[in-house]
């Protein structure tokens, strides 16, 4: 019974990293999060698994609890990176914009003053 607790870890090991081996470009946030609930939710039910006798099942409950969750929370926070790259967008286009209105300040502030004689 051990030998197949340890094949069964050593199978799931190969498994994950073929998983992530596959992916060609970075993870996003959600897929990162995803990917360490499903981890932690394995491992979590493995041992519970093993507490009652069965931590195959265990880990493989444990494994689809812990995506769900980690994909949920994970969603939540890649929004929130959205917004905030979107948010840092416009605050540097507002300070360009406020840059820009500075300069023509300057300009006019420049120019010579126009007499009342001079405008007939």
């Amino acid at each position: 019974m051990r030998t197949r607790q340890k094949i069964t870890a050593a199978v799931g090991v190969v498994v994950l990293g073929v998983a992530l081996s596959g992916c060609s470009q970075p993870l996003s946030t959600r897929e990162k999060g995803t990917l360490g609930g499903v981890g932690l939710g394995a491992a979590t039910g493995a041992i519970i698994g093993a507490a009652v006798g069965s931590p195959g099942a265990g880990a493989a409950i444990g494994g689809a609890l812990g995506g769900v969750g980690g994909a949920v929370v994970s969603d939540q926070m890649q929004g929130q990176e959205v917004r905030q790259t979107e948010q840092q967008r416009q605050m540097e286009e507002q300070r360009r914009e406020i840059q820009q209105q500075r300069q023509e300040l300057e300009q006019l502030k420049r120019k010579p003053k126009r007499s009342e004689d001079d405008e007939y």
